[in-house]
């Protein structure tokens, strides 16, 4: 059934509500994927309230200019929308998790190409995506900040407690040497 004007009009609104409303978008090459691996990666993005999906290029630009997202700005970006285009639209503030996902599915289905990401209001290319999916994700990059906040202060609350440790063990020795003096 083919859509009339006004439901792309109103498709098209939508999405570029969504895009506006994400945090990050990355753009993608699909042809030549099989199903299984589409759903793969589909799964895979489940957990992060990620959405991969196949859009009409028509749909896709006029949806970014709907968002305020303008394609020029990005290398190739004429070349962008040529050809069949797969977008994982992010919900959450991590880009990294997003990024990985890609990236690894690259390495296992050649055909996926990583064409462009809009990552915080700013166009990055395949490139960057690869640098961006090599960073630790949120949770990972909060975890090694604990662990260094908390070993700085367990070795100086370790440091401030040597006298005192020293001073008992000081203590402990000049008692058993009374002991065994005055028991010899």
């Amino acid at each position: 059934m083919k859509l009339t004007k006004e439901q792309k009009k109103d498709q098209s609104k939508e999405l570029g509500a969504e895009l506006k409303a994400s945090s990050h978008v990355f753009f993608t090459h699909y042809q030549g994927l099989k199903f299984e691996q589409m759903e793969t990666i589909r799964t895979k993005l489940r957990p992060m309230k990620c959405r991969y999906t196949v859009l009409k290029n028509s749909l896709l630009a006029s949806a970014l200019k709907e968002a305020g997202i303008e394609i020029s700005e990005v290398d190739g970006g004429e070349g962008l929308l040529s050809g069949p285009n797969a977008v994982l639209i992010a919900k959450e503030d991590d880009p990294v998790s997003p990024a990985k996902v890609l990236v690894d599915m690259q390495k296992e289905a050649e055909k996926l190409d990583i064409r462009a990401g809009f990552v915080g209001g700013k166009w990055i290319g395949p490139d960057q995506v690869k640098a961006l999916s090599k960073i630790g994700t949120k949770p990972e990059l909060l975890g090694q900040l604990a662990n260094a906040l908390y070993s700085s202060v367990a070795q100086g609350a370790w440091v401030l407690a040597a006298p005192i440790r020293d001073l008992v063990l000081v203590l402990k020795a000049v008692e058993e040497q009374k002991k065994s003096e005055g028991g010899a």
